[in-house]
C-alpha cells in the first residue's frame, strides 16, 4: 500500500468525450486516471500563470527598467511616509 495521499474528483463527461479522452491516453500508453490528472495539472498551472504573471510590452519593459536604474527622487509625500514610518518602528 502506498503511502501517499490522493484525493478523489469525479466529472460527468458525455461518452464521446471520455473515447477521445481514453484514447489520447492509450496513444501515450497511460492510465485514464493518469492522463485526465496530468491534463488537468497541466490547464491549471497554465491558467495561474496566466491570472499571476505580469505581461508587459517592450516599451513598458523599458520603462520599468528606467525606474529601477534611474529612480525618481522621493516626493514630499514619500518622504512624510518615511519620516513617520520611521518613528512608528522607533516605539517599539
Amino acid at each position: 500500500m502506498s503511502t501517499a495521499s490522493s484525493a478523489r474528483i469525479e466529472a460527468r463527461i458525455s461518452p464521446n468525450l471520455h473515447a477521445i479522452i481514453k484514447r489520447a491516453a492509450e496513444i501515450q500508453g497511460r492510465t485514464l486516471s493518469d492522463f485526465v490528472a496530468t491534463a488537468t495539472q497541466e490547464a491549471a498551472q497554465r491558467i495561474i500563470e496566466q491570472a499571476e504573471v505580469i505581461h508587459l510590452s517592450m516599451t513598458d519593459q523599458q520603462r520599468f527598467a528606467d525606474a529601477l536604474l534611474s529612480p525618481p527622487a522621493p516626493s514630499p509625500a514619500l518622504r512624510c511616509a518615511i519620516a513617520r514610518h520611521d518613528k512608528l518602528l522607533r516605539q517599539e
